[in-house]
């Protein structure tokens, strides 16, 4: 157990998809020892990455969950999150960010600052993570590392300085030179272990000047040392200047930028030294709790192994020996057999057993420390839950979470798929919050909805492999509506006569639409035409076909029905005569009143760089969109519009195709409103079709 919390850091791997994070993750374990063989994330070897230990993450070489380990180096204990590129898995990416205390930037030395680098730049900066950047795949045709630190300052508004440049580049490039020390270093062996100083080419020696003086320039405006020393004209110490960096890069107004080449084992040591040198340790960094009894007012919790144990279960996995929870200790200390409280619904669980993590692999441990990130077995409870030692009323902030954008509906094949679909379906609500089921009341299929198609993709195949429930995948249908619209007359009499006591009754009044979507009925029967015990039957009988309109089967809304007049007979008129009288007369005065379909419109709010403004309206004028309004800020447009649900299937992956996968939208219910007479005619076809087939 580690007491002394400057020896401790906790970071993510975060970048845009194929920069090559797990590759980095890999070359860490092993220059830490953590591993003794490099395995490729699309190795021919079979093995795979070891942060990518599902099945399906090495199939496909993408990361699908963050995974968590640990590493020793230079005397400090590193946690490391591994996290997904997708932007189909943020949550991955957000859960892990708000536990984490600094990042590492992962940028492609080719491709630059990317789609998904906007996206995590964005969670970085909504939980204040400290970041370093890594340019890795500096030996690849086209790499340009310093085109990528200007990227940085233009398009993530960072204060990106250079603290490496490269020893050569695309097939030459076999290190780097650090500016701080002045020299330059060369990765040999076999796997890049060998690290050996070599002369700064003489070609370089300017180039290094200037960069190192940039660097300087940029510390020095944190440091009163460092500025005396550099007014006096002096050489400053490393310390002097790695101390300014620091200081910088804490206070979110720095990110210091190392290179390399994780696949070909160059730059990885180096990088791990900046994330000693200058990401913070726990105690660097303020953590905000809310105090439940004083109306969730903010509490500073300081990181220190003294004091109540307050950590936060950021992320669970159903595993083969029950319900794995990652926490964060944040403060105080978690012994193995310790009773902890969890602050949503005050239960005690015990701490059965203590955990730390090494991808799918674990390590037990009798406790561990604030600033810590370990697991726990077998306790019950959800993403976001705090933990306490139940001596404190407090709560840590919780994770944000982002609203599905996409649905889709799921049947299972038969009996037993359903019930494992049911295990399936419970398990991953429980480990994704983005992740929602829901049944429809009208058609009563299941719906899952997620961040993107990739996302429902990999769990409807996750269903299939990990609990044997292969299940059929369809768009849902959408929740048409019907209504009238004009004013309609009616009178209707039903008359039934079977041997013995027959039916009757008449009915007679208007029909009308009604302008809030609702149904009301009027009684305004005189001289007792409909004696009153009847009044409610002809309520009920109208009530019964608003379930089913006579257009497409759908819900009928915004019907007012006024009864004004009628008849009934002394022994043939009971409750079920004017119930039947009611039902045919609302369909006599139905099919009159011009019955129209009406679908529903979704609020849908997009927001992507200001460049693809124009490929933005038009995917929303494509599918039958209204724009109700733009705004532009900081290089970034949002539109809000209103569309018609049934046009926005498949409209994630349309909006991230037209913009470079930058764009990102919400969507929420906004109104009913009445189909375009194409729409109309088609539906009712369909309708028709159907129940012909039925029939």
């Amino acid at each position: 157990m580690i007491t002394d919390l400057s020896k401790i850091r906790n970071i993510g791997i975060s970048a845009h998809i194929d920069s090559g994070k797990t590759t980095l993750t890999e070359r860490i374990l092993f220059y830490t020892d953590r591993i003794h063989a490099i395995h490729d994330v699309k190795g021919k070897d079979g093995v795979g990455a070891k942060m990518d230990s599902m099945e399906l993450e090495r199939e496909r070489g993408i990361t699908i969950q963050s995974a968590a380990t640990f590493a020793e180096w230079d005397g400090h204990h590193v946690n490391i999150i591994d996290t997904p590129g997708h932007v189909d898995f943020t949550i991955e990416v957000e859960r892990a960010l708000r536990v984490l205390d600094g990042a590492c930037l992962v940028l492609c030395s080719v491709a630059g600052v990317q789609s998904q680098s906007l996206t995590v730049d964005r969670q970085m900066k909504r939980y204040d993570v400290p970041r370093i950047a890594f340019v890795n795949k500096c030996d690849r045709q086209g790499a340009n590392p310093v085109r990528v630190k200007d990227q940085l300052i233009e398009k993530l508004n960072h204060n990106a300085v250079m603290m490496q440049l490269p020893l050569g580049l695309e097939d030459k490039h076999v290190g780097v030179i650090d500016l701080i020390e002045q020299k330059a270093f060369q990765f040999n062996g076999d796997n890049g272990e060998q690290i050996d100083e070599v002369p700064i080419p003489d070609d370089m020696v300017d180039e290094v000047a200037e960069y190192r003086e940039i660097l300087l320039d940029a510390a020095s405006m944190f440091s009163d040392e460092l500025m005396e020393v550099l007014l006096e004209e002096e050489e400053p110490s490393d310390e002097v200047i790695k101390a300014a960096v620091r200081k910088a890069t804490l206070s979110l107004q720095m990110t210091p930028v190392f290179l390399g080449s994780a696949y070909k084992n160059r730059g990885v040591q180096r990088m791990l030294d900046g994330v000693i040198d200058y990401l913070p340790c726990p105690t660097d960094v303020e953590n905000v709790g809310l105090d439940i009894e004083n109306d969730e007012a903010e509490v500073v919790v300081p990181s220190s192994p003294e004091g109540p144990m307050i950590s936060l279960a950021f992320k669970l996995e159903d595993g083969r020996y029950g319900q794995l929870t990652y926490v964060r200790i944040y403060q105080g200390t978690l012994t193995k057999g310790d009773f902890i409280f969890n602050s949503r619904n005050g239960k005690k669980v015990k701490v059965g057993r203590l955990v730390r993590m090494h991808s799918d692999e674990m390590e037990d441990i009798d406790s561990a420390t604030a600033g810590d990130i370990v697991a726990l077995f077998g306790v019950d409870c959800y993403s976001g839950d705090t933990f306490t030692d139940g001596t404190v009323p407090i709560a840590m902030t919780s994770i944000h979470v982002p609203n599905p954008v996409i649905s889709l509906t799921i049947t299972p094949s038969d009996n037993k798929s359903q019930v494992n679909m049911s295990k399936a379906l419970q398990r991953f609500t429980k480990e994704d919050p983005t992740f929602r089921v829901s049944q429809d009341p009208e058609t009563n299929e299941t719906i899952i909805s997620g961040m993107g198609e990739l996302h429902l993709e990999v769990y409807v195949e996750r269903m299939r492999r990990e609990y044997n429930a292969p299940v059929a995948v369809s768009p849902p249908r959408v929740s048409y509506r019907e209504t009238v619209s004009k004013l309609t007359e009616f009178d209707y009499t039903h008359k039934k006569q079977t041997g013995g006591s027959g039916q009757f009754g008449r009915i007679m009044g208007v029909m009308e639409p009604l302008e809030d979507g609702n149904y009301e009925f009027v009684d305004k029967i005189t001289g007792g035409s409909i004696p009153k015990e009847f009044i409610g039957s002809c309520d009920k009988g109208f009530q019964d076909q608003l379930v089913k309109g006579r257009l497409i089967g759908a819900t009928v809304v915004g019907v007012k029905v006024t009864i004004n007049d009628g008849k009934a007979h002394a022994v043939d008129s009971s409750d079920n005569a004017f119930r039947a009288a009611a039902r045919g007369a609302f369909r006599q005065a139905y099919d009159r009143a011009r019955p129209v379909v009406l679908e529903p419109i979704m609020k849908v709010a997009l927001e992507g760089p200001a460049e693809f403004h124009g490929s933005m309206v038009g995917t929303l004028m494509q599918r039958r969109g209204m724009i109700l309004g733009s705004t532009e800020s900081d290089g970034f447009s949002q539109v809000e519009s209103e569309v018609p649900l049934a046009e926005m299937f498949g409209y994630a992956t349309v909006i991230r195709s037209a913009t470079q996968g930058k764009a990102e939208f919400t969507m929420e219910f906004s109104r009913y409103a009445q189909a375009p007479q194409g729409v109309t005619e088609d539906l009712i076809k369909a309708y028709q079709d159907a129940q012909k087939a039925a029939s």
